[in-house]
Order: structure tokens, then sequence, then C-alpha cells
């Protein structure tokens, strides 16, 4: 099991057809759901799927467990900015969020249309993992510029 970074190969045949929209007020919503080093994440991932039992641990998609540890099931929902272009790239960013009275271990993360049947977008990997203990668990998402935004299309 790996969690590998990637833009999901079915969010590139999905934007060619309309199926998401990150303009930032008038646009689809978008969740980032946690995951553990076990969980199975890559360009193949497809759709984010709930686990069966959210409070298990590990729950049986190996996402973070919600059992007393502040975070919810499905993630936190994204605020988008309007996408902008960077040179010849097109780039995505969403704004900071957070997680507080957390105590979990995440290895990384996928990104999902939460407007359009749960559709990935893309799956990160944290490098390591990422362990907060009664704290607040921040995500800071990278410069809206070509080589450096989370969601880019060169």
């Amino acid at each position: 099991m790996a969690i590998t970074s990637a833009i999901c190969n079915s969010f590139k045949q999905e934007i060619l057809v309309g199926t998401h929209n990150f303009t930032a007020s008038s646009g689809n919503s978008f969740k980032i759901a946690l995951f553990t080093s076990s969980a199975t994440l890559s360009k193949s991932t497809t759709a984010y799927t709930a686990p069966s039992d959210g409070t298990a641990n590990p729950t049986n998609t190996h996402e973070v467990s919600s059992s007393g540890t502040g975070y919810t099931t499905g993630g936190n929902a994204l605020t988008s900015t309007t996408p902008v272009l960077s040179g010849d790239t097109a780039c995505c960013k969403f704004a900071d969020t957070s997680i507080s009275s957390a105590s979990f271990t995440a290895r990384g993360c996928l990104i999902y249309n939460s407007s359009a049947s749960n559709k990935a977008v893309c799956a990160v990997n944290f490098g390591a993992d990422k362990t907060v203990t009664s704290g607040t668990f921040t995500i800071q998402f990278p410069a809206q510029t070509a080589g450096n935004a989370i969601v880019q299309i060169a």
C-alpha cells in the first residue's frame, strides 16, 4: 500500500467534459480527506469512498479515524481561488485548512469534488507521517504559480 502524489487520470478526462469547476464563488465544492500510510492513493484513484465505519481505527479505507480525534469522515471543505494562468500553466489554489482539537497521524490526502459524486482530483503524499496530539493540524497550500500550485495544467 502506498500514497503516490499525482493528478488523477480520471480528473484529466473529466475536466475536458466540464465535470470540475474551480471558480471561487460559483464553482463546485471540494474537500480534502486525510489517510494513513496504509492507504492506496495514486493517479489511478477515481473517487473518494467513505469508510463503512468512520470511527474504526484504522477504517476500512485507511482514512484517518473520526473517533475522538477532531477529524470528520470525508475531511474538510476547501475554499478555492479562481484559477489563473502563470505563464502557460493554469493553476488552482485552495485556502489553508485546519482541524482543531485533533489527535491522529496522516500520511497523505485526497482532494475530491464533493459536488460531482466525490470524483478524485489529486492524491498527495506528505513525504512522511504527520502526527498531531491534542492540537491543530493545518494543511498549507503552495503558491498559485507554475511549478508550485497543488493543481496545475501545463
